[in-house]
């Protein structure tokens, strides 16, 4: 048994590596034009898409955080399966019939349509800010993770996020959408795998499956169902609301998402790419879920195999990748940190070429005076695209910055924009009074109430913070009611005038 990693799973990590570089040059060499490098000829297998989907949406947040959750504060967050089946019947029967009405390369070109400029301009912005804070959150707490597994000082976690990121950047900028696409699925294999591993691995340990408990344990906190408590930490119901509100808001406003739908050849098409990543987010959930029911059955038998002086419950995000490095096979070690590599690059990839699609066309494009050439435009995407990966390096040095664990922190931090986002879309599609003062004003004050939400701690209240779970419903109903109100309002004025 390994006592860290082997220089056999470092080699195993390093091939792994080098071949998702050789899938970025490959489709380098296939690439004629921008349309073909944002979308992949709008013909993708709806199979590969879905699974692209859920690989860049929840990635290392979840492959990290999910069984930490349930160590420390129980399966609670598990409930929040319940929103999988209502998000794909609002996502595929509401939204993606109505986004694939338009063959477009940036979802917010939608908003100019509906809206008009300004509109599209800060859509765009929030866009950009969103993914750039979801891949500094992940790469951060991936960097985190990959420490621990090395068996390194901290003070080296910038420089593995650093090697994670470049190697992300660097075969998606190459490759465009198909590459991206393609390493998905192999990461979304070993992340998926190297999950069922530990499983498999702690039930041989501990002589089956009586790690599953039967009984409540004592180190959990009971949480109520429902409570108006805003500082209460989380309830069923209001996890259950705040997923289905993410998954919604992040389906119908986020580009990694819409791209996906517009890579595919119809909305029938899209509908079944959504179908399968809600499939494969319901399988991987309760993989993930396993896992943390595991790891806590191992370490409260062995307690002696996680050194440090530290408990279980204060270092519940550590155990995992502690298992992975300390109790794993020489070489399955190696096969489950590239899963933890494939976890991380599988959102940054897909951030990197949508954020470089919106600042390509939302813009440069809208606002170009002459029109570039196809070679032009994909050199241009390329150097986006590595400006884009260098800012989101450099931004993962802030994160620390906010309160919480693991799941917590990257709730507080990609939910500032994610409602606020949709909120411009359901006004410009579902609103028909609206007005883009209206429009605009109700994504800004949805930003602020989720703001204020997730920085009460420590800006506000240095004792206590306000439950993540508030994030997405209050800043969802500040939106649209400021939204209907201020367009009711400029749209009477315009009346009078």
């Amino acid at each position: 048994m390994s006592k860290g990693l082997h220089w056999v799973d470092l080699a195993i990590v390093g091939v792994y590596a080098l071949g998702m570089l050789a899938i970025g040059w490959y489709y380098s060499r296939k690439k004629t034009d921008k349309d073909e490098y944002f979308t992949g000829g709008r013909k993708m297998n709806p199979i590969f898409i879905g699974v692209s989907l859920f690989a860049t949406l929840l990635s290392t947040i979840s492959y990290l955080s999910k069984p930490g959750e349930i160590i420390k504060n129980g399966p609670y967050t598990f409930t929040a399966i319940i929103a999988i089946p209502i998000s794909f019947f609002v996502v595929g029967y509401w939204l993606i019939p109505v986004f694939m009405k338009y063959r477009l390369t940036s979802a917010y070109e939608l908003l100019e349509k509906k809206l008009g400029v300004s509109s599209r301009l800060i859509g765009a912005s929030m866009f950009v800010l969103l993914r750039l804070m979801w891949m500094a959150v992940l790469l951060n707490f991936a960097a985190g993770a990959m420490v621990i597994m090395l068996g390194v000082d901290e003070k080296w976690v910038f420089a593995v996020t650093a090697v994670i990121g470049v190697i992300a950047l660097l075969y998606s900028s190459l490759g465009g959408l198909r590459a991206v696409v393609v390493t998905d699925m192999i990461q979304f294999v070993l992340l998926l795998g190297g999950a069922v591993l530990v499983i498999i691995i702690v039930s041989m340990r501990l002589g089956g499956v009586g790690w599953f408990p039967t009984e409540w344990n004592p180190d959990w906190k009971v949480q109520p169902v429902f409570s108006l408590d805003p500082y209460l930490r989380l309830t069923v119901i209001g996890i259950i609301v705040s997923q289905t509100l993410w998954t919604i808001c992040t389906a119908g406003g986020d580009q990694t998402a819409i791209q996906r739908y517009m890579a595919t050849e119809d909305a029938s098409a899209a509908r079944k790419s959504y179908l399968v990543n809600s499939i494969v987010t319901l399988v991987a959930s309760f993989v993930l879920a396993l896992v943390g029911l595991a790891l806590l059955a191992y370490y409260r038998q062995f307690p002696d195999q996680f050194t440090g002086g530290q408990t279980i419950a204060g270092s519940a995000d550590k155990l995992f990748p502690y298992f992975i490095s300390h109790q794993l096979p020489m070489g399955i070690s190696g096969l489950v940190v590239a899963g933890m590599f494939a976890a991380a690059m599988s959102s940054v990839d897909s951030g990197v070429n949508s954020i470089t699609a919106v600042v390509s066309s939302d813009f440069i494009g809208r606002f170009r005076k002459t029109e570039s050439s196809e070679r032009q435009g994909l050199i241009q995407a390329r150097l986006i695209a590595v400006g884009v990966g260098v800012a989101v390096i450099c931004a993962t040095t802030l994160i620390d910055h906010l309160p919480g664990n693991l799941f917590a922190v990257s709730k507080r931090a990609t939910e500032l924009f994610v409602t606020p986002l949709f909120t411009l879309f359901f006004m410009a599609m579902f609103v028909r009074f609206a007005t883009p003062a209206g429009a605009n004003a109700g994504a800004l004050s949805g930003f602020l109430a989720a703001a204020t939400i997730a920085f009460w701690n420590p800006l506000v209240d240095q004792e206590r913070a306000l439950s993540f779970t508030w994030i997405s419903p209050v800043a969802l109903i500040v939106g649209v009611s400021v939204g209907c109100i201020v367009s009711k309002v400029s749209r009477k004025k315009n009346i009078e005038v």
